[in-house]
């Protein structure tokens, strides 16, 4: 049990907010530790922690990301407990295999989703300000897969944050290696609980997101808890 002293820590810790001009006000961090407190599942857990050796290429802690600009202080991968639990299990299957799963994005604070929408626009490919991503609610995940001995990534039909139509689950790829590997995948994170979503085949939204609130906390705020657990 956290005291109240290491709370109050926190709390102060708490970056200031911007205005939110889209309607929408995202949940922040005490209202968080208040759904937490009440149930567990509204934890967001630190996937390095949840699944030791797991992979993380984040690329908006780097400027190799569609902005150019680097849009996480650190290079971090969260998603809420149910998620990262059933994430555990897709690891698990793919290790039998020779796969594993290499991480891109998880949890995203809603500002950096003001940023995407208001860098890009199009609303295919990021997420509307005015309803949040379900990135923003801790239960969206960019990912691929690994060779478990080489450590390479395995081809698929695009890069991850690709434009193009070809990025599609359902496009109808030539090459049949890529084709393979990104059903291979889509099988194994809908067997446990996920589905890709329409636009892009790396971004599988955990079931029942819609019970989870959008969020605006940074992960220098979360690291913060983490530290004192």
């Amino acid at each position: 049990m956290r005291s109240n002293l290491a709370l109050f820590s926190i709390l102060l810790f708490s970056c200031a907010h911007a205005q939110y001009q889209y309607g929408l006000k995202p949940a922040q961090l005490n209202e968080y530790l208040e759904q937490t407190a009440k149930n567990p599942d509204n934890e967001l857990v630190d996937l390095e922690v949840a699944i030791p050796g797991i992979q993380l290429d984040i690329r908006y802690a780097t400027t190799n990301n569609f902005t150019g600009e680097v849009i996480y202080r650190l290079a971090k991968a969260y998603a809420r407990k149910p998620g990262a639990e059933a994430l555990a299990r897709v690891q698990s299957d793919l290790k039998k295999d020779g796969y594993e799963l290499k991480i891109f994005d998880g949890y995203r604070p809603y500002a950096a989703t003001v940023k995407f929408y208001e860098v890009y626009g199009d609303t295919t490919f990021v997420a509307s300000p005015y309803r949040g991503s379900r990135h923003n609610r801790g239960c969206a995940l960019d990912l691929t897969m690994i060779d478990s001995k080489t450590g390479r990534e395995l081809k698929m039909p695009t890069g991850y944050d690709s434009f193009e139509a070809a990025a599609s689950p359902t496009y109808p790829i030539k090459n049949k290696l890529a084709r393979k590997n990104r059903d291979y995948l889509i099988a194994a994170m809908e067997r446990h609980g996920f589905k890709v979503y329409a636009s892009e085949w790396w971004h599988f939204d955990f079931v029942g997101w819609d019970k989870f609130d959008v969020m605006d906390i940074q992960f220098e705020e979360l690291a913060k808890i983490d530290s004192i657990k």
